[in-house]
C-alpha cells in the first residue's frame, strides 16, 4: 500500500452539506413555488397493453379549478418523440401515451389545475375508451415470433442482440479438463428514493426563456428537453441549485419535464408535477435491470478457471430509453477481479409490457457481478475445493497491474490478495468458521458468503458506440471554474445539482489541498446550464476523479499564474520560488503575501506581466482519463479507474421459518486515495443495505394479468435497521496513475457485492441439501419452501 500524507485529503472532515441538511435548510423541489403557479398530475392506464379509441376529459374540464386536460395525441402533435440510445425510430416514446398504451401505469392524459389535489379529483372524471390487447411480460417469451409485439410498427420485441467474442473462447474450452452451465436471474428492483422525482417549468414569451428547476440527475438533461419541446440549447435553463433528495441513478425525469415544460409554454404560466409514491413506482421510469443470465464456464481440476460464455437477457419494459446500455457497462469488467483468458457474451434487450426501465446504481454491473461470483461458487462446489481459495488463485496479483483483460480494458491498479488477507484478519476468519459451524450443530441453517468485486469508476461513454456503432460519443468531460475575489476568498462553481454525494465536501476539499487554504473558507456554488461549463452529471462512480480532478487542475493553474506574478514582482525565476499556505517564499527569504498578491492583481495593472490579464480566475474541463478512443474489433478502454471491494459475511435462520439473520459483516474496500472518509464509509454503508434489499426483500413484481403488485412500500419490501447489521470497514490504498491524487470511485461501493455476498451465505446454508437458489430476491417463503420439500 502506498501511503501519502495531504493536509486536507483524507482526513476526517463533517461534511459541508451536513449543516444546511441536519438543520432542515435544504432546498428541494418541493420548497420552491412561483407566483400563479399550476399543478399536473397524470392519469394511469389500468391496462397492460390496449389501443386508446376516444378520451372524453369533458367532465373534468368543467370542474372549477381545472385549467386544461393534455393527451398523448395533442403533445405528440408538438413535441418530438423522447431519445433513444439505439437505433429503434420505431420504439417511439412520448410523456402521455399515444394510440395505445403498453404497460400498467403508463400515463394516458394529464391534468393541469390549480392545486394538486384539484387536479387528482378531476382524473376521476375522464373517460378512457381502450380495447385491451394481448401482452408480454416474460423476457424469454418476449424473443419468440409468437408473442405479441410491444411495439407493432417495431415487428418484434428485440431492442439489442450483440454478440462478442474476446480471445480463444473455443480453444479454451477444448482444453480445460470440465465445464459447467447454470442459469441465474436478478430481480427487478431499484432504489426508490426518499424523495419522488419533481419539476417546475416556467415560459418567459419575452425572453423565450424556459426556466425548470427539478430534482436530476442525468447527463444531458437541458439538452433532451430543448431537443424535444423544438426549441434551441439556449432557450432551456436548467438551476442546478436544487437538492436533490436521494437518486443514485433513477432521477432522470425526461417525460416529466417535457410534459411540463410544453404545458408552461402552452398556458403561460409556472407549472410543477411531484410524483406520489405510487406514480413513481409504476410509471416513474425508475425500475432497474431484470435480468436472466446463463453461463458456461471452463477450468481445470486444479481451479483455474480459463474462459466463460455469458448470455444477458435484459427486461427493459415497455420503451428503449438507456435500458439496453446496462448491458455495456459490465463489460468493462467482464472477468471481474480473476485472470479469466476469454469470455464470449452475448447481451440481448427486450421490450415487454412492464414499466420502463432506467439507470439504476452501477448501471448493470452488480447483476453481472452476481452471476460471476456465483460461477465462482459453482466451480468451487463442482471440485470441492474452497471457495475463498478457488478465488485466491484466480485472482489477479498485484504485479500484473495495468491488467488487460479480453474486452480491451485495463485494470489500473490493485492489490487483492492484500484487501482479502485484511478482511480476513478483521473478521477472524477461523472464528467465523466455528461460529457457523455452531450455529449449524445448534439445529440453525448457517452459512458464510464471499464476494470478491470491482467497481469500474471514472464514467466513459465508450459502452454507446460499442453497443451502437452509428453512436461516435468519445466525450464524457467534466468541469470546475475558480475565482480568488478582491478581497482574497476562493469561490469555485460547478456544473451539476446535489444528488447526496457530498460534492461541495470534494470540490473544496481538493481545493483547499492544492491551495493549501482551509476547506471551510472556500465557497462552493452551482450555477444555471445556461452559465455552466460542460458536464455530464454525477453517474459512473465519476465525481471524484472527474469532478475532483477539474477542480484540481484548476486550482493548479490558479496557483500557476500567482507563481508568475510573484516571479514578476520579485524578480526572480519561478524555480526559486515556493508556494506556501497561499504566500510565495523567494530563495533569499522575501516573502510575497497572499493579500498582496490578491492587491495586486486585481488592482494593479501595471505590475502585472506584460499580457497577462488581471484578477484571479482559472477553469478546467476534463476529459476521462484513458478515454480518448472508439472501439476497435468490439474492444475498448471503457473506464479509468478500478475499485475493489471483498465482502465477508455469516448468515443463519431457522429452517422452518427462513427469515435470514446477519451476524458479521465485513467489507474490505479500495477505491484508491480517499478524499473524504465519512462519505465514502456513508456511500459503503448505504450501498450494502440496498445490496441486501436486492438479495432478499426487494422486487417489483407483476401478475398474470400485467399489473405492478408492489405499488407502496407496504408491498415493496426494503430492509430496516433491524436487517442491516454493523458493518465493519476495512479500508486499503492503491492508487490510481490514471487520477490527480490517485483517487477512484465510490459512489457505488457495497451495492455492486453485497447481492452476491449474501445470495453465497444463503446457498452456503443450504448447501448440505443440494439446494441452490438461483433468483434474486431469495425471500423467506423461498427459503422455507425448499428446505420443507427437501426434508419432508
Amino acid at each position: 500500500m502506498t501511503e501519502q500524507k495531504y493536509k486536507f485529503l483524507s482526513t476526517p472532515r463533517r461534511p459541508v452539506e451536513d449543516r444546511r441538511f441536519v438543520a432542515g435548510r435544504g432546498k428541494f423541489i418541493a420548497d420552491l413555488d412561483r407566483p400563479n403557479m399550476l399543478h399536473v398530475a397524470p392519469l394511469a392506464s389500468h391496462h397492460a397493453a390496449a389501443v386508446i379509441n376516444c378520451i372524453d376529459a369533458s367532465a373534468a374540464l368543467a370542474m372549477p379549478g381545472v385549467v386544461d386536460v393534455i393527451t398523448g395525441a395533442e403533445l405528440a402533435a408538438a413535441v418530438q418523440p423522447l431519445m433513444n440510445g439505439l437505433n429503434t425510430p420505431n420504439v417511439r416514446r412520448f410523456p402521455l401515451a399515444v394510440d395505445r398504451v403498453r404497460y400498467a401505469g403508463e400515463w394516458v392524459c394529464a391534468v393541469v389545475a390549480e392545486s394538486r389535489a384539484l387536479a387528482e379529483d378531476a382524473l376521476e372524471k375522464i373517460i378512457v375508451d381502450a380495447t385491451p390487447q394481448p401482452f408480454i411480460l416474460d423476457a424469454e417469451a418476449a424473443l419468440l415470433e409468437t408473442s405479441a409485439p410491444v411495439h407493432p410498427e417495431h415487428g418484434s420485441n428485440l431492442l439489442l442482440d450483440r454478440k462478442f467474442v474476446w480471445g480463444p473462447v473455443d480453444d479454451d474450452f477444448d482444453a480445460a479438463a470440465h465445464s459447467l452451465s447454470f442459469s441465474v436471474t436478478w430481480g427487478r428492483n431499484s432504489t426508490v428514493p426518499i424523495e419522488t422525482f419533481g419539476v417546475l417549468a416556467e415560459w418567459n414569451g419575452w425572453d423565450r426563456m424556459l426556466d425548470i428547476w427539478a430534482s436530476i440527475q442525468m447527463p444531458k438533461y437541458a439538452d433532451q428537453i430543448a431537443r424535444s419541446l423544438d426549441l434551441p440549447g439556449n432557450a432551456i435553463r436548467v438551476h442546478y441549485d436544487v437538492d436533490v433528495g436521494g437518486s443514485y441513478g433513477v432521477k432522470r425525469g425526461i417525460k416529466h419535464s417535457v410534459l411540463v415544460g410544453y404545458i408552461a409554454r402552452k398556458l403561460g404560466c409556472p407549472v410543477r408535477l411531484i410524483e406520489d409514491r405510487l406514480e413513481n413506482m409504476r410509471a416513474g421510469d425508475a425500475h432497474g435491470p431484470e435480468r436472466k443470465f446463463d453461463i458456461t464456464i471452463a477450468f481445470d481440476q486444479d481451479g483455474t478457471v480459463r474462459s466463460m460464455k455469458m448470455r444477458a437477457l435484459d427486461n427493459a419494459g415497455a420503451y428503449a430509453g438507456r435500458a439496453p446500455f446496462q448491458l455495456g457497462k459490465p463489460i468493462s469488467a467482464i472477468v471481474g477481479p480473476y485472470q479469466i483468458n476469454s469470455v464470449a457474451y452475448h447481451a440481448l434487450s427486450v421490450t415487454t409490457n412492464k414499466t420502463v426501465q432506467e439507470a439504476v446504481r452501477g448501471f448493470g454491473q452488480a447483476p453481472t457481478n452476481y452471476a460471476i461470483e456465483t460461477a465462482m461458487d459453482r466451480v468451487a462446489e463442482y471440485l470441492g475445493m474452497d471457495r475463498l481459495a478457488l478465488r485466491q488463485k484466480n485472482l489477479i496479483r498485484k504485479d500484473q497491474f495495468p491488467y488487460l483483460i479480453p474486452s480491451g480494458s485495463y485494470y489500473d491498479s490493485g492489490d487483492y490478495h492484500a484487501v482479502i488477507d485484511k478482511v480476513l484478519a478483521a473478521a477472524d476468519y477461523p472464528a467465523l468458521l466455528a461460529e457457523r459451524d455452531r450455529l449449524r450443530d445448534a439445529g440453525m441453517m448457517a452459512g458464510i458468503g464471499i464476494a470478491a468485486c470491482l467497481e469500474p469508476s471514472g464514467g466513459n461513454s465508450s459502452f454507446e458506440p460499442l453497443l451502437n456503432q452509428s453512436n461516435q460519443t468519445s466525450t464524457w468531460m467534466e468541469s470546475c471554474q475558480v475565482n480568488i475575489d478582491a478581497l482574497g476568498k476562493l469561490t469555485a462553481r460547478i456544473h451539476t445539482t446535489s444528488s447526496g454525494q457530498g460534492h461541495e465536501t470534494l470540490v473544496s476539499t481538493v481545493l483547499g489541498e492544492v491551495m493549501q487554504i482551509d476547506p471551510e473558507l472556500i465557497r462552493i456554488t452551482r450555477p444555471n446550464s445556461l452559465e455552466s461549463l460542460p458536464g455530464n452529471s454525477p453517474v459512473g462512480s465519476r465525481m471524484a476523479i472527474m469532478l475532483g480532478g477539474a477542480a484540481a487542475r484548476a486550482g493548479e493553474k490558479l496557483k500557476a499564474k500567482i507563481m508568475a506574478i510573484a516571479a514578476h514582482r520579485l524578480g526572480v525565476d519561478i524555480d526559486q520560488l515556493r508556494y506556501e499556505g497561499g504566500d510565495v517564499l523567494a530563495h533569499d527569504g522575501r516573502r510575497f503575501t497572499w493579500d498582496e498578491m490578491v492587491e495586486l492583481a486585481h488592482r494593479q495593472y501595471h505590475n502585472l506581466p506584460d499580457g497577462m490579464d488581471p484578477g484571479l480566475a482559472s477553469f478546467d474541463i476534463m476529459q476521462v482519463p484513458t478515454g480518448d478512443a472508439l472501439p476497435v474489433d468490439d474492444k475498448v478502454q471503457m473506464y479509468p479507474c478500478y475499485s475493489f471491494e471483498f465482502h465477508l459475511l455469516l448468515v443463519s435462520f431457522d429452517p422452518i421459518i427462513g427469515r435470514p439473520d446477519i451476524h458479521s459483516y465485513v467489507i474490505g474496500h479500495d477505491c484508491g486515495t480517499v478524499i473524504n472518509p465519512a462519505i465514502v464509509s456513508g456511500m459503503t454503508y448505504g450501498g450494502i443495505a440496498h445490496g441486501i434489499g436486492a438479495a432478499l426483500f426487494e422486487e417489483f413484481a407483476y401478475d398474470t394479468n400485467g399489473q405492478l403488485l408492489t405499488q407502496s412500500f407496504l408491498d415493496y419490501l426494503m430492509p430496516s435497521s433491524h436487517e442491516v447489521p454493523a458493518i465493519q470497514i476495512v479500508k486499503h490504498c492503491t492508487p490510481s496513475p490514471h487520477t490527480v491524487f490517485g483517487q477512484k470511485g465510490s459512489g457505488e461501493s457495497g451495492y455492486l457485492g453485497a447481492p452476491a455476498a449474501v445470495s453465497a451465505a444463503i446457498n452456503d446454508a443450504v448447501s448440505g441439501l443440494g439446494i441452490h437458489f438461483e433468483k434474486l430476491p431469495i425471500r423467506m417463503s423461498a427459503i422455507s419452501d425448499a428446505i420443507a420439500a427437501k426434508t419432508s
